[in-house]
């Protein structure tokens, strides 16, 4: 994205006129304090400064001012970012006794224009209907018949072999978008916190200390993980197998990105790999068998295609996420209680481990 807006004061013009349902002649566009400066076209003001509006709506004068956003750290990285921000101040800024009171929220369009968004009530998304069952059908079927078809082994090596191949893709600037996204490991609603903030305290299968204990372990993590801000890479965000969806052969389509373009690979990995795991206890209680044999080809493939193995240090904050994803009884109510309690040996060994050892995978599960 430009650094800078490019103004032009017709269509400032046109959409005053269309907001305010009036006659618009425009006095001034600027910057707030340097009003002897005035032009029919006013370029170069950069994202985040606050901008004067002087205007005459039907002969009577009147001021606004046109702010936006500055892209940055502190959670501004993305558009949805920015966007998020300038519609909660506008459903908000009106209703405190004594704010300044907001008279619309709008958008730049890609060829200069200024578009109203005041009246929405909800935001959507439209995109092409994907054809083809999704992958998670292929590990049900696994499951049930506890053994796999050689097409299994290949759909499986397809998948690591997509994602060492998107995380080949480095952000060298992307210090700050990786930071966050370690930051949103823990803090963010979908992620760690907000996991562990929809679990039922003292149940049967886990309590509050044993919550707190995976948090603040977590926060060691935190800090260990941003400091390697050279791992950034091009990330799906939520590669899981509802998220796959498979026509023929090993031709597939991939749903739901979430959580912005850039990341730690450890993200997709384990979204992916864990259910692998997930199923194999469910299958057996413990982790062999077709499962198993999966894991490993996930993993071969991937290390083999990246020569990543760093990634064995920094896997283990989103493999607890993950677990407390597939060990939760809000999607997995009917989950047996002595597989939900293996969930819980593995996060917690997990965060214990400096470098994951995948050939002692079992060795996790265990109290």
């Amino acid at each position: 994205m430009s650094e800078e807006i490019t103004i032009d004061v017709t269509e400032i013009k046109d959409y005053l006129a269309s907001i305010y349902n009036g006659e618009v002649n425009i006095l001034y566009v600027g910057e707030i304090g340097k009003e002897e400066s005035r032009g029919e076209d006013i370029k170069g003001f950069g994202y985040g400064t606050p901008i004067l509006i002087e205007f005459l709506l039907n002969g009577e004068r009147r001021r606004v001012v046109l702010e936006t956003i500055k892209p940055g750290a502190f959670g501004h990285e993305h558009f949805s970012d920015r966007a998020q921000i300038i519609l909660w101040q506008y459903s908000a800024f009106n209703n405190l006794p004594r704010h300044v009171h907001a008279i619309d929220a709008g958008a730049f369009t890609h060829d200069g224009r200024l578009k109203s968004i005041s009246d929405c009530k909800e935001f959507f998304i439209l995109t092409e209907l994907a054809e083809g069952q999704p992958y998670y059908l292929d590990l049900e079927r696994i499951k049930r018949e506890r053994r796999m078809k050689d097409l299994d082994l290949k759909r499986c090596i397809s998948l690591s072999e997509y994602i060492a191949s998107i995380h080949t893709v480095k952000n060298r600037n992307g210090r700050n978008l990786y930071i966050r996204r370690i930051r949103e490991l823990l803090g963010h609603g979908e992620c760690i916190m907000g996991l562990t903030d929809s679990y039922p305290l003292n149940s049967q299968y886990v309590n509050e200390e044993f919550l707190k204990t995976i948090e603040k372990r977590c926060i060691d993590w935190r800090w260990k993980l941003k400091k390697k801000t050279y791992r950034c890479s091009q990330v799906h965000g939520d590669f899981h197998p509802w998220n796959i969806l498979f026509k023929e052969r090993c031709n597939f389509t991939v749903l739901d990105r979430s959580r912005g373009e850039w990341g730690e690979p450890a993200d997709d990995i384990t979204a992916m790999s864990i259910n692998y795991l997930f199923y194999s206890l469910q299958t057996y209680n413990e982790i062999r068998g077709p499962f198993l044999e999966l894991f490993q080809n996930f993993w071969e493939t991937y290390l083999k295609r990246t020569g990543d193995e760093e990634v064995l240090t920094t896997i283990q904050p989103f493999y607890a996420w993950r677990g407390l994803v597939i060990a939760s009884p809000i999607w997995y109510p009917n989950l047996k209680p002595q597989t939900r309690r293996k969930i819980f040996n593995f996060i917690k060994n997990i965060l214990e481990t400096d470098k994951l050892n995948l050939q002692e995978i079992n060795e996790y599960f265990k109290d």
